[in-house]
């Protein structure tokens, strides 16, 4: 018999220290903003969501974050446990994201890939993504 599909659900505070520990795990790469403080702060501010997918012991095998900016719906920190890969969770993760933000106001979407990931972008092209070239990305930590 095999193991029940995950359940997805908002985390919490509760789940920070799992969440972190989850990216490690599932190899994301770190961030500035793997901290509790700003892990944190996702959870408890009303324009961001963190959804974690849990196994039948509670455990953390997915994650992915939704924020809305009041013109622009983001999806970040997609991650799913490598023994739960290729099973739809990744699938289940972005819908939870996109219709929360949909739900939120957002009438277009952007998903923040890690450039070196050859399955993301496969990834987020399936789920009805397209690569716009137009623009890149500037980041400083502050």
């Amino acid at each position: 018999m095999s193991a029940p599909a995950p359940r997805i659900r908002r985390g919490t505070a509760a789940d920070v220290d799992g969440v972190l520990a989850f990216w490690v795990r599932a190899g994301a790469h770190p961030s500035h903003t793997d901290t509790v403080r700003d892990v944190t702060r996702i959870v408890t501010v009303p324009h961001a969501v963190l959804f974690v997918a849990v196994d039948e012991r509670d455990s953390i095998v997915g994650s992915v974050i939704a924020t809305f900016d009041g013109w622009r719906g983001n999806v970040y920190r997609m991650a799913v446990d490598p023994e739960w890969r290729r099973q739809g969770l990744a699938r289940r993760l972005a819908a939870a994201a996109e219709e929360w933000l949909r739900a939120a106001g957002a009438v277009r979407l952007s998903a923040l890939v890690e450039g070196d990931s050859e399955v993301a972008p496969v990834f987020w092209e399936a789920v009805g993504f397209e690569l716009y070239e137009g623009m890149r990305r500037y980041s400083k930590n502050v």
